[in-house]
């Protein structure tokens, strides 16, 4: 069984901060002097907001997760926020309105992402995590009462200067009153978290800076309070495309949405341009060994070291180390190293769904037909040579006989894996549905 890092603070380092900033975790923030200060004394209390705008928390969501760990670590003391109100009109998009979930499904997914919150963060000692919901503030205050004490402290001049905003205002759409005000409602959250725990912080993506600031300024407005606002750098692959569900291509942290096999994979797949600053953002592995990781990068690149510990240490943060041994396997087995009989269900079938050609079939359906219509060859006759040099197997056992079928050889009645050559591989799924 493979044996993570534990989730711990780096001795080489002498404060929080210091490690915050070897790990590229901050990108922007109100007064980094004054942070220092504030980070190395006495324990303080400080937030992350999360809205419940899908079933589950996803890549993005987990930097700020393991900022919050961090520092929790370091003894402060974490207030996870799900917003059941702000997740019902939801931040700025850059270029449209957000389609608006219904109530019931929202307060749904406020439950789905609480949970989520609590595997990544310790809710036990005197820094345990505490959950809170603005829909508690919000919901028993009326329109009159928001304007008052909250919309008379921001200037619609700085609102429209706000990053999300004005390009929202460029756009053909424009922006609707509703998303417009999300900032606002950003920075009573904030207050109330400040009058009702002594909140003095707040992290974030640096993508929401504008409303991160809504909240300090408040702040110092309402209550004459400096409280500070930490920003984290976007996370981008290498061609400089987000990680995010707004980008189409989301990771996400339950294994229903995106399997410990395909998590294993995503981070084994990493470029090597990125692969050394997301060991230090999204891994609990000491400095000496990511420099270590970042010299074989460079001296050994075939060998992806760095991406296989990258992919052990954040799938078992995420899943589990059993879970993460189980991707492993697979990925062994798949490629003909280990057995595939000895997978389990869903991890072979996470497996098979990770291979780029796929087919449906029969449980009677002929091998040399699966061989065709996967594009594992072009032709029957191709494919019939394959079979007659010993270049098939079904699930890694060769198969000579071109009249073969897949008749007994499914593994859990349902799928198999095609493979011309060594390394050609289509997935087939023989379920119900096909």
């Amino acid at each position: 069984m493979i044996e993570p890092a534990p989730i711990q603070l780096d001795p080489a380092f002498g404060n929080v901060w210091d490690e915050l900033q070897y790990r590229g975790s901050v990108h922007v923030s109100t007064d980094p002097e004054a942070l220092e200060q504030l980070l190395g004394g006495e324990p303080i209390t400080y937030y992350c907001g999360f809205d419940p705008t899908a079933p589950s928390l996803h890549l993005g969501n987990l930097v700020q997760l393991i900022v919050m760990r961090r520092l929790q670590l370091a003894g402060h003391k974490p207030l996870a926020l799900v917003g059941g109100s702000t997740g019902l009109i939801g931040d700025p998009k850059p270029t449209s309105e957000r389609q608006l979930n219904e109530r019931e499904t929202v307060a749904e997914w406020v439950t789905y992402l609480q949970a989520q919150v609590l595997r990544f963060l310790s809710d036990e000692g005197e820094n345990a995590v505490r959950l809170v919901n603005n829909l508690d503030w919000t919901a028993p205050m009326s329109t009159v009462d928001f304007l008052r004490e909250v919309g008379k402290h921001f200037r619609v001049g700085t609102m429209l200067r706000k990053d999300a905003v004005a390009s929202r205002m460029e756009s053909d759409e424009g922006i609707s009153y509703a998303e417009f005000s999300y900032q606002v409602l950003q920075g009573l959250d904030f207050r109330e978290l400040h009058l009702r725990y002594g909140c003095v912080l707040q992290t974030g993506g640096s993508d929401q800076w504008g409303n991160l600031v809504s909240g300090t300024e408040l702040l110092r407005k309402a209550e004459g309070v400096h409280a500070h606002a930490i920003g984290t750098p976007l996370i981008t692959d290498a061609d400089g495309t987000k990680f995010g569900k707004s980008e189409g291509n989301a990771v996400w942290l339950d294994a229903k949405l995106t399997t410990p096999y395909a998590m294993y994979q995503f981070w084994l797949n990493q470029d090597d341009a990125i692969v050394v600053q997301l060991l230090k953002t999204f891994t609990f592995l000491p400095s000496a060994r990511i420099e270590e990781l970042a010299q074989a990068t460079i001296d050994a690149p075939f060998r992806r070291e760095a991406q296989k510990e990258l992919a052990v240490q954040v799938t078992s943060f995420i899943h589990g180390a059993e879970e993460t041994q189980r991707a492993i396997d697979a990925s062994a087995a798949l490629f003909g190293s280990g057995d595939l009989d000895a997978l389990d269900e869903p991890t072979l079938a996470a497996a098979v769904a990770s291979l780029d050609k796929q087919a449906t079939a029969t449980p009677d359906a002929p091998v040399l037909q699966l061989l065709q219509e996967t594009g594992l060859v072009s032709t029957l006759s191709e494919g019939r040579r394959a079979f007659a040099q010993g270049g098939v197997s079904v699930n890694n056992e060769r198969v000579d006989d071109a009249n073969a079928t897949l008749e007994g050889r499914l593994l859990h009645g349902r799928f198999a894996v095609l493979r011309r050559g060594k390394k050609t591989l289509a997935g087939i799924d023989a379920g119900a549905d096909a």
